[in-house]
């Protein structure tokens, strides 16, 4: 989930406090869904005994990790807002995504489906929910919201029955 507020976001990197990783183990990528700064860099580790190579062919976001084994790990810099869809060409059911934002006011929902993003202007923004198995064009819905000057709460529902986009 991410919020822009009409009035814009500030300029200069952004910088969220969780590991920006996608960790290979036990032939699955963890986390299913990673959130990453646009200029960020994520790492690949590979816990692995097996080798993986990592890749997205997504719009914006291609690129390819070429073959590398346990204990190693490759990074890969994302310069482009959107999804990147990964797989690993070895192991077909190894899925995950990367969901690369260019605002400093994004979250990932918890196991009961709740986020809280501190600190968003008050005013007018547009919050946007992107899954992959939302079933809306792109993966994504937006909804106009006014962000209060205190603590606010917005309850957002979905249609989560289709599949995960592969692009």
């Amino acid at each position: 989930m991410t919020v822009r507020p009409n009035a814009g976001v500030p300029s200069g990197p952004i910088r969220f406090s969780w590991p920006l990783r996608v960790v290979q183990q036990n032939v699955q990528f963890q986390p299913y869904v990673l959130i990453a700064p646009v200029g960020a860099t994520v790492s690949f580790p590979n816990l692995d005994r097996v080798r993986h190579h990592v890749y997205s062919f997504s719009r914006g976001n291609r690129f390819e990790i070429e073959l590398f084994g346990q204990d190693q790990t490759r990074s890969h810099t994302f310069t482009t807002a959107g999804v990147a869809a990964l797989g690993c060409n070895i192991h077909d059911q190894m899925l995950a995504f990367v969901r690369v934002v260019d605002t400093p006011w994004a979250g990932k929902t918890d196991a009961s489906g709740n986020v809280t993003i501190p600190a968003i202007p008050a005013g007018a923004a547009s919050l946007r929910v992107w899954h992959p198995q939302l079933n809306v064009r792109g993966n994504e819905t937006a909804y106009p919201v006014t962000i209060g000057a205190g603590a606010g709460r917005h309850t957002i529902a979905g249609d989560f029955s289709g599949r995960a986009a592969v692009r």
